[in-house]
């Protein structure tokens, strides 16, 4: 179907001119009448946050995202578009995107008066509709609503008092669509007035010039909840006016945090999905560091530890085989718990560290996180299983190190020395002893699952060693760590 060129061409087709909150309901109806999938890419909020979205966006109202970092909030927000029309006629040249048959600005309304049904109609598509903001301490009212432009009137030789001399800001320019502000607590609270008067007034004075603006838009907002007491606040008329608060969430399940870094981690890449093997109790164990740092009491509770950790994790430990691959010249990749402690520095850069935590410092915080989470996912797979012969063996004063550069070849040589080790290490995995570097991984991890319940010790070098008669005493204690590190000896 052909568009309109001219309001006289637009009167004649089919087209319904609806509000923009009755655009997003329509289409939502539409979506869920189709059992089309809402929010794709959005995982673990199907039961919790999406069904709020639903409800807010079928009662027409301004909605609020309150989470903490890494919850998907801002992907959330640009989805909506998705529920707009594909395109919406507007008159052409409008900065506003004007309603050719209700123009709020003045230069709608003249045009519209001198043109009427010749009126030059232009479409634009969802994408144009879409206007976001970080909020920071510096965004002026200019920025959002608009201000008086002195180049404007000298060239158009009118007043400044006239609505022609406006630059239009941030929220006018998304009218007919949907504006976003993130992080609203950073906004300062005479921009946040200048917010919900518009809302719900429809007018604002730019520069002591009363101006008239009724617009039709969805405002959408995201926020920390600890910046409402921390960095800023949301003023109370303004709350007052945001329909829905929607309190998003970190993944409750190991299973769903597995799937959203698998869905979002970038290990797709040239040359290496082929060879890459990334064995799921990796995938696991990284996905439990984040589970056990956000339950440390050493890191702060309300920064949180975002999803961003074990997806960036995950990228590192598949670099790390990589590069280990090409120093060997093997072919086939598997990552293995070195490399997950080689990925340490995608690590300490997303938690925030309470007092006791930064006294200990944020390797050492690593480091024991990534112990607890290998012994809690071991438990999971070797639950029952006893490595009696291999713990003797380290009792008899054997040790054992696999380093992360080290080749296949290499590292199962090493660990055919051990008893025990290897058999009892596939038992639950479908492993072959031919499969040389899925054999190292599964040893490495029933060693390092070993170490975290604390029947052989780990040095600092990454070596693995009986467990001395001092730490069997004092079982579990990160103090064990560090005294063996010599830092507190």
């Amino acid at each position: 179907m052909q568009q309109a060129r001219t309001l006289g061409e637009l009167k004649e087709s089919d087209y319904q001119r609806v509000s923009v909150k009755d655009e997003l309901r329509a289409n939502l109806i539409r979506k869920l009448q189709a059992g089309e999938k809402l929010f794709p890419g959005i995982v673990g909020y199907d039961e919790t946050v999406i069904p709020q979205l639903v409800n807010a966006i079928l009662s027409r109202h301004n909605l609020i995202l309150l989470g903490l970092r890494g919850q998907a909030k801002s992907r959330i927000i640009r989805q909506l578009t998705e529920l707009l029309d594909d395109s919406i006629p507007i008159i052409a040249g409008s900065e506003v995107n004007d309603d050719p048959f209700h123009p709020i600005s003045a230069y709608g309304r003249q045009l519209l008066e001198l043109h009427r049904d010749a009126t030059p109609i232009h479409w634009i598509g969802r994408d144009a509709r879409f206007v976001e903001k970080l909020a920071t301490p510096d965004v002026t009212i200019a920025d959002i609503i608009g201000d008086v432009d002195p180049i404007k009137a000298a060239k158009g030789g009118h007043l400044l008092s006239d609505e022609l001399t406006i630059h239009y800001g941030l929220l006018p320019r998304a009218n007919r669509g949907i504006f976003a502000i993130n992080e609203l607590p950073d906004l300062a609270g005479k921009i946040q007035v200048g917010l919900f008067n518009i809302m719900q007034e429809g007018d604002v004075q730019i520069k002591g010039y009363p101006v008239r603006l009724p617009l039709d838009v969805m405002l959408v907002f995201s926020a920390n909840p600890e910046d409402y007491t921390a960095r800023g606040k949301i003023i109370t008329p303004l709350k007052d006016r945001i329909g829905a608060e929607i309190t998003t969430h970190y993944p409750a399940e190991l299973q769903t945090a597995v799937e959203i870094t698998r869905q979002e981690a970038w290990i797709a890449r040239d040359g290496l999905s082929e060879r890459l093997h990334l064995p799921d109790f990796i995938r696991e164990v990284i996905e439990q560091i984040a589970f056990e740092a956000r339950d440390d009491s050493r890191v702060d509770k309300h920064s949180g530890v975002s999803q961003r950790l074990p997806i960036t994790v995950t990228e590192s430990v598949v670099s790390n085989a990589e590069r280990r691959a090409l120093l060997t010249g093997e072919e086939e990749i598997v990552p293995r718990i070195a490399d997950i402690y080689a990925s340490i520095p995608s690590m300490t850069g997303k938690m925030e560290l309470e007092y006791e935590g930064e006294q200990i410092g944020a390797q050492r915080v690593a480091k024991d996180l990534i112990k607890r989470a290998a012994g809690e996912i071991f438990e999971g797979y070797f639950v029952g299983i006893d490595f009696a012969g291999t713990i003797r063996w380290f009792e008899s004063g054997n040790n054992l190190r696999l380093a992360d550069t080290a080749s296949a070849s290499e590292c199962l040589g090493l660990l055919e020395a051990v008893p025990e080790l290897i058999d009892t290490s596939l038992i639950p995995f479908n492993y072959k002893h031919s499969q040389d570097a899925e054999v190292i991984a599964a040893c490495e991890f029933v060693l390092e699952g070993l170490y975290a319940e604390n029947k052989i010790s780990r040095n600092e070098e990454g070596g693995y060693t009986a467990i001395t008669k001092a730490k069997k005493d004092r079982r579990g204690m990160i103090y064990d760590d560090l005294t063996e590190s010599g830092k507190y000896s």
